[in-house]
Order: structure tokens, then sequence, then C-alpha cells
């Protein structure tokens, strides 16, 4: 028997249970235990890969002669990997319980969710690593907002998701061009267009004009941080104001995708005997 702030749970001996505290810390005293089960909050967090693999070995093998082991841990792999079974408790109170292949995958999709929610209302605030220009034109304001029109930082991996890109021209300009570019977090380019590649036409533009640029595109990104560079120039390239890295965002999604791009893939198999 182990008892939290409220539910009374029954783990079999030998059994590796682990536990999902949300929200942080919700056992406010360490919970009782029967004489045989051993309580190990966030385990192996400073072992190395090797010192993991083994401290993880040995676990297993004294679950095999009968110990029960608790894990109060974030760490899904962890989990997957020797979990007999996983609670989710949120402020003590349980949510959940069943296998890990059971109650992981309903966890991830809360934790979008809540991500999603959290950027909700959040605009994006102008931190550019660099600004250049000429100053015949001033980026006022740059605003991301998702699929309900509402300003965010956080998203949800195919989600279509806007930018709005406010420029305030101090000059007369024949023909201005607006563009933006995503990249990772280490820089890497992502997407970028402008309005010239999509054939919209921004000017001409005399002293004072504000114009208000929107690409909007669903977001088939991988669970990441991202920033958003935007810019004003010349067709042949002369900026007008340039800021680099100017806003960053977040994406969010259920499972686990490697890579950029979410290209949400069909796999099927097909088996064949001789």
């Amino acid at each position: 028997m182990i008892e939290f702030n409220s539910p009374v749970l029954t783990a079999p001996d030998g059994s590796i249970i682990a536990v999902i505290e949300e929200g942080g810390p919700s056992l406010s005293r360490t919970p009782r235990m029967g004489p045989d089960a051993q309580l190990l909050l966030h385990p192996f967090t400073d072992a190395d890969a090797v010192g993991k693999a083994r401290a993880v070995s040995a676990m297993v093998g004294r679950r095999r002669a009968g110990a029960t082991f608790v894990l109060v841990t974030h760490d899904e792999v962890l989990m997957e990997q020797c979990a007999d079974e996983v609670w989710w408790l949120r402020g003590g109170n349980l949510v959940a319980r069943g296998d890990p292949a059971e109650i992981l995958p309903i966890y991830r999709r809360h934790c979008a969710k809540q991500l999603r929610l959290a950027g909700l209302g959040l605009e994006s605030a102008l931190s550019p690593t660099l600004r250049d220009g000429d100053g015949r034109a001033t980026l006022e304001a740059i605003e991301l907002l998702g699929e309900n029109g509402e300003p965010s930082t956080v998203f949800r991996s195919g989600e279509e998701i806007a930018v709005r890109v406010a420029v305030r021209f101090q000059a007369e300009i024949d023909d201005p061009v607006v563009g933006i570019m995503l990249r990772t977090r280490i820089g890497l380019n992502v997407y970028g267009t402008n309005t010239e590649l999509e054939h919209v036409l921004v000017g001409p533009v005399a002293t004072g004009d504000l114009v208000r640029v929107t690409f909007r595109f669903p977001c088939n990104l991988c669970p990441g941080d991202y920033t958003l560079t935007a810019a004003s120039h010349d067709p042949d390239g002369v900026w007008h104001d340039w800021m680099e890295d100017a806003v960053a965002f977040a994406v969010s999604d259920h499972r686990y995708t490697a890579g950029v791009a979410n290209l949400r893939a069909k796999v099927y198999a097909e088996l064949s005997r001789v």
C-alpha cells in the first residue's frame, strides 16, 4: 500500500511504479509506504548514459527478486523503459493509472494542450539579435496569431497560424518588399517568403503610410523552439529595416517527432511469408 494526499494505491510486490506529479511537487510529505517499497525522487538525473543504464539494470534485477520501487519522475524514456505502471497525480489526487503505453500518450496530449493554452494571449516581444537598414521604413510590430486569431507564443503542430508585420514608411518607395524567415533555435532556415515571391504589391507608398502584411500558413513544424525574422527592403535587397530573430515562439505536439518539418506520414506495413 502507498498512500499519497488522498488516494491509497496498491503496488504489487516486485513492481516498478512511475509517478507523474503534474505542476511540480504535490507530495507535501513523504507518502506512507510498505516496508518493502522504496521511494526514489527524480532518480538518475545526475547520471551519465552508462551510469543510468547500470542503475536501471540493478533496479530491474531487484524487482525480479521481489522489491518494489516508486519513481517520482518526468523522465518519459525511463518510464517506458522499466515502469510496470504509471500513476498520474495532480495536486496529490489521482488522475489516471495504467500501463505506460496507455497513460503516457494521454499525458502528452494533455501537456501539449496546456502548453498551447499557456501561450494564448501572449504577444511576441520584439527582441532582435540584429537590426539594420537605411531607415526608409520601420517595422512597428510583428504579431504571431493562432487559428482563432488571438496572439500566442506557442502553437500546436499543424495549426494554421498567421504572421502580421506592420511597416511604417519614412519615405516614398515605389515597390517595397516585406518578407519573413522562420528559423530553428540553432539558426537553420526553415521557411521564408515575401510579398514579391507571392506576387502581392505593397507599393507605391508615401511618407507616413502604414502597411500591414499578413502571412498565413499551416504550422507543420516538429515540436521545438523557433524564431521569426522580418524585413522591409527593395526588390534588389537593400534593407529599409531588418530585424533578425525578432520574435521567438514554440511548437508543441502530443507526440515526439524528429527533425523540423512535420510531414505527418501515413505508414503501412505488409507481411509476406515464403
